[in-house]
């Protein structure tokens, strides 16, 4: 593993746990093993550091989804998708990866979750990264609910993404709810439901008179 790796791992580690904020570049390059002069040999800032860490899995995860899209749209070369299907495309490669190898993707999915729900960083890394994907999608879904207006698509992506950021976060809030029947981490049985679930949500919006 090169010496940048070593830091854009190390950086996705401690964000993720401390937020932007609670995270020195010293800390950082103490974790990668690196000095500290490097960091600004690699990177032109401490905020540049963290763009490079949003974006280097944002790319991969944008692309999977966007191809996931396209191979469910091509078994409808004759009408839309189902919105299962399409949110299926949104939602199950992301909780794929956490499931096949957790360790690799946990801090940057917790990140994402972090940075969705904060005021100061959601609106603009969130619109930066993932909009023209989002937008991709919310397309597809306009073409499968052709008269839920366009107030109601926007909502129900909020309330989708919101689900989806805080699966992300696995708080652990389920497991002491359910009382060890469901757990936070159980990304298979996440899959299996969500996507039900959040079609429902978009058709009975797209229902109301």
């Amino acid at each position: 593993m090169t010496t940048r790796d070593r830091i854009l791992d190390a950086a996705e580690t401690l964000f993720a746990q401390d937020g932007y904020a609670g995270v020195s570049v010293r800390q950082i390059m103490s974790q990668a093993g690196a000095d500290v002069s490097l960091a600004y040999y690699h990177f032109k800032s401490k905020r540049d550091l963290f763009d490079q860490v949003m974006l280097r899995r944002a790319e991969h995860l944008n692309d999977i989804r966007l191809k996931a899209l396209e191979a469910v749209e091509k078994r409808h070369p004759d009408d839309a998708p189902t919105v299962e299907e399409i949110i299926g495309a949104f939602t199950n490669p992301l909780l794929d990866l956490l499931a096949a190898d957790h360790e690799e993707w946990k801090h940057y999915f917790r990140l994402v979750a972090q940075i969705n729900n904060s005021p100061e960083w959601g609106g603009e890394l969130m619109t930066r990264y993932f909009d023209p994907l989002v937008r991709r999608f919310i397309g597809a879904l306009r073409k499968a609910l052709p008269d839920c207006s366009d107030e109601d698509l926007y909502w129900s992506y909020h309330f989708l993404s919101g689900a989806l950021t805080l699966t992300f976060a696995e708080t652990g809030r389920i497991d002491n709810l359910s009382s060890g029947v469901c757990r936070s981490s159980d990304m298979a049985s996440i899959n299996e439901r969500m996507p039900t679930f959040l079609a429902a949500g978009f058709r009975a919006l797209a229902a109301r008179e």
